[in-house]
């Protein structure tokens, strides 16, 4: 899979060492920056991530700063992104299940360095289930369409 990857000074670490995994498991991996842990605006890397995934130059995108919560805000913003800000298994498997969650958003800040790596795990291997939760995910696309 390809994986568009990006974070703040914040993520930085977390992302360097998610991208290794990433890397060893197969994955074919875009780092979208930043490139060392100097203060930077987290919503430059979101944004970046959010359009690699909205324009299919990458199937999902990955985003970590240091809570989640501005990255995750200004992903949302980008036509056609689902971005899900997860703290444990349960938010991982559910924005994919139910969500159909296209970019995850992490916080290095508030997750280990083992658990970021457990949830992005999860994260990529879980399918949508469809069904009658295809219905609601297409009501964000119509409504988002509208505006």
């Amino acid at each position: 899979m390809k994986i568009a990857i990006g974070s703040d000074h914040a993520g930085f670490r977390a992302k360097e060492a998610l991208k290794a995994s990433l890397t060893t498991a197969g994955h074919q991996v875009e780092d979208l920056g930043t490139r060392s842990e100097d203060s930077c605006d987290y919503t430059d890397f979101s944004f970046a991530v959010a359009e690699s995934v909205s324009k299919k130059t990458a199937e999902r995108g990955v985003i970590l700063c240091g809570t989640g919560i501005g990255s995750a805000i200004a992903a949302n913003k980008v036509h056609g992104i689902r971005a899900a800000l997860v703290h444990d298994g349960f938010t991982a498997e559910m924005s994919r299940r139910h969500n159909d969650a296209n970019v995850l958003v992490l916080g290095a800040r508030v997750l280990a360095e083992e658990r970021i790596m457990d949830l992005t795990k999860t994260w990529l291997e879980t399918p949508f289930d469809g069904g009658r939760h295809e219905r609601r995910v297409g009501k964000i696309g119509e409504y988002e369409n509208r505006c």
